[in-house]
């Protein structure tokens, strides 16, 4: 039974820490990126920033496929710990919910990419569901 959006719960997720902040900012510079993302990673591995960066590093499907899928996972577990039960929303508006809403759209594309057909129809399903206002375009900004 679908709740009205009235009586969903939404979940808003941390930022990621000063440190991994950082460390995302001075990978997006390009210098030294993958040792820069390594760092990060050791720093907080549980950040679903990281793994979406590190997603962006590559176009390989397989190698995308398996960064974000790490990354989703890490955000299930965010979303848990911020009180999230299995249903509400998790808005794109609230932008510290966008690296797990990126990861979840890279993990769908990746899906794709390696013909996981049923996977892509349900990570597309989770998304609207998450954020009724869904729309790739949000993934331009």
């Amino acid at each position: 039974m679908d709740l009205p959006l009235a009586n969903r719960h939404e979940t808003v997720l941390k930022a990621p820490d000063s440190t991994v902040q950082s460390l995302l900012d001075e990978a997006a510079t390009g210098q030294n990126q993958a040792a820069v993302l390594a760092q990060a990673v050791r720093h907080d591995p549980s950040s679903v920033a990281v793994w979406f960066a590190l997603v962006a590093t590559t176009t390989d499907p397989v190698t995308r496929y398996a960064y974000a899928r790490v990354g989703y996972h890490r955000g299930l577990d965010a979303l848990r710990a911020a009180g999230w039960g299995g249903t509400g929303l998790v808005r794109w508006s609230r932008t510290e919910n966008r690296p797990f809403l990126r990861c979840l759209a890279a993990l769908r594309d990746a899906a794709a990419g390696i013909g996981e057909t049923a996977e892509v129809d349900r990570i597309t399903a989770f998304l609207r569901d998450l954020d009724p206002d869904w729309d790739d375009a949000f993934l331009a900004e």
